[in-house]
């Protein structure tokens, strides 16, 4: 799943005219035509986002919108020999085009959090601006599948529902809080302390997308290593706490832009691989689940060519996780509920 970006890096020719993809020593193969949209694509995360989708095989246009400099950050990816055929948008005018005939749309838009900001400082400018576009996808996309990376996820999914819904087009297959960057730092830090490849690596994480809502599911890590009760709760810490680490680390002058771009890039190509029917492909998002008893969780989830195809359960839990997921459902509930509430302010 992660092999297609670095292979387009590497490897890979494209043909527009035919829309076949060439690869050296492998058999010519055809993928379908797949519209994408970044809303925000001139941001922190969406420029590197915009980047990695124009070197993704599978899209086939790409859409690149913001409030301001979006054509220039067209421009520069446009020069790049690969597949897909890029237009940027600016300003509210332009949006409908953007977003018409859609596959996805991917929305990183928003202000990204600053030293000493939470994530619900975030919420009011953030919502605002979600709620917004959400409106506008109802109108002129309403099938696409959205993969929302503005933060806080865990009010701006619920968010998008209520528009969805008042718009009569939502469908719960088709709304995924991008939560993969909690799945790659988990990986990361997995391997470091493990000593085994990372490319290897699996880790589900769960729950939500903020702080002690993010439950990195270690007792299912793969491969299995040796670790103490003491590492796995560090690990966790770690990972529930790496968006500070970068905002600390940037001293004020930025989040985790890079790393979610690419976690973003690498959700969208599961979504792409799943609409055009690969088997097996299972990513962790935050999605409308009956998992528990929220109606909104992260948890595994098979994709296909209509979104959502399969929720997986948790599996078995050590007995930390299990606090651990206790611990998260009044934060998550209370954020799930601040979300529905802006939505229908």
């Amino acid at each position: 799943m992660r092999n297609s970006i670095v292979r387009s890096i590497k490897s890979l020719t494209y043909s527009s005219s035919s829309h076949l993809i060439r690869r050296r020593g492998f058999a010519t193969e055809s993928v379908p035509d797949r519209k994408v949209a970044v809303l925000g694509a001139a941001g922190g995360i969406g420029q590197p986002l915009s980047l990695l989708m124009k070197l993704n095989p599978l899209v086939s246009t790409l859409a690149l919108y913001d409030i301001a400099n979006t054509p220039g950050v067209a421009a520069d990816v446009s020069h790049i020999n690969t597949r897909s055929e890029v237009a940027g948008y600016v300003g509210e005018e332009q949006l409908r085009q953007a977003l018409e005939g859609s596959d996805v749309v991917i929305i990183p838009a928003g202000v990204p959090r600053k030293p000493g900001m939470t994530r619900d400082d975030l919420f009011n400018i953030n919502a605002g601006i979600v709620k917004g576009l959400c409106e506008a996808i109802s109108k002129y996309c309403p099938n696409a599948l959205v993969n929302m990376i503005s933060n806080p996820v865990n009010s701006t999914v619920p968010i998008a529902s209520e528009v969805f819904k008042r718009a009569g087009t939502y469908d719960e297959k088709k709304l995924f809080g991008v939560t993969t960057l909690d799945v790659v730092r988990a990986k990361t830090f997995y391997a470091g302390k493990a000593k085994v490849p990372v490319a290897e690596v699996n880790v589900p994480v769960v729950g939500g997308h903020a702080g002690i809502t993010i439950l990195p599911l270690f007792s299912q890590a793969t491969p299995k290593a040796n670790l103490s009760e003491e590492e796995i709760k560090a690990l966790t810490r770690r990972t529930q706490d790496g968006g500070t680490e970068v905002v600390e680390a940037k001293a004020g002058k930025g989040s985790a832009t890079l790393s979610m771009a690419y976690a973003g890039a690498i959700f969208a190509d599961a979504c792409l691989k799943g609409l055009n029917g690969v088997p097996d492909v299972v990513e962790c998002s935050f999605v409308q689940s009956s998992v528990t008893e929220l109606p909104f969780f992260a948890s595994k989830v098979r994709l296909g060519k209509n979104g959502v195809e399969e929720i997986l359960g948790l599996g078995p839990l050590s007995d930390f996780e299990k606090e651990g997921l206790e611990k998260l459902k009044p934060e998550l509930k209370a954020s799930i509920e601040k979300g529905i509430k802006f939505a229908n302010q």
